[in-house]
């Protein structure tokens, strides 16, 4: 398990909200350099058999660096909003200058969800939440099996490209579905666990077979990572 010092260098808790790596980073920089794509922090390889280095290679490098580089080229139309946490631009999408609403909205949800995506996968032996976790999905969903069901079958639902998610809503935890790169933040909750539904997070591999991928993201959750994540949160 991280300690907690560690746990800290990863997640910090701040006006409610968690700066999740150096990818949210507000560094004094011209807009078109507030936010730069973070370090996978492990090999391409390093999830397999179940995520292939291929997939995560592009799925790193190409697509959620055109994410950073799209909110940072909307970022230019609206100057002030440079220096503001990308969590709080998401939590009210519709307070947002039209100009640059929808980008926002879409490239930095894209960049929040990868940055957060990235830091829940790891392969470990013996796979599991810890017995405090357990009993919280135990309690909220009935045990440890039946969350990890109802959240592929939350994926599997989700028409199109999405993420599902574990999302912390008032003190309570919910699965729930969302569309391109939306989350949580949009309406009020706090994502706990998200997985990637979007085609490319999984064809070069599984194809059209999202059940068999899901299954396989089910093996390299990072069971550390999301027990401290939670207990930072209801803290």
């Amino acid at each position: 398990m991280l300690s907690r010092r560690e746990a800290l260098k990863t997640i910090a808790l701040s006006t409610g909200a968690f700066a999740l790596s150096s990818g949210f980073s507000q560094a004094q920089q011209a807009p078109s350099e507030v936010h730069k794509l973070p370090a996978l922090g492990y090999d391409y390889d390093a999830l397999e058999p179940f995520i292939d280095a291929e997939t995560m290679k592009l799925h790193h490098d190409k697509h959620h660096a055109a994410y950073v580089a799209k909110l940072n080229q909307a970022l230019e139309k609206e100057p002030s909003l440079a220096t503001r946490p990308l969590e709080d631009l998401l939590r009210d999408p519709a307070a947002l200058p039209e100009s640059v609403r929808t980008d926002i909205r879409n490239q930095g949800g894209g960049h929040y969800n990868h940055t957060l995506f990235w830091q829940l996968l790891r392969k470990k032996e013996n796979n599991a939440p810890d017995a405090d976790m357990a009993k919280v999905l135990a309690a909220n969903f009935g045990s440890v099996a039946a969350f990890e069901e109802q959240l592929q079958a939350a994926a599997l639902k989700q028409f199109g490209s999405g993420w599902a998610w574990l999302v912390l809503r008032a003190g309570k935890l919910f699965i729930e579905g969302t569309p391109n790169q939306d989350n949580p933040l949009n309406t009020g909750g706090f994502p706990i666990l998200g997985l990637d539904v979007w085609e490319h997070a999984y064809y070069l591999k599984y194809q059209n077979r999202r059940a068999e991928y899901l299954k396989a993201l089910m093996q390299v959750l990072n069971w550390d990572f999301i027990g401290e994540r939670y207990r930072q949160a209801k803290s």
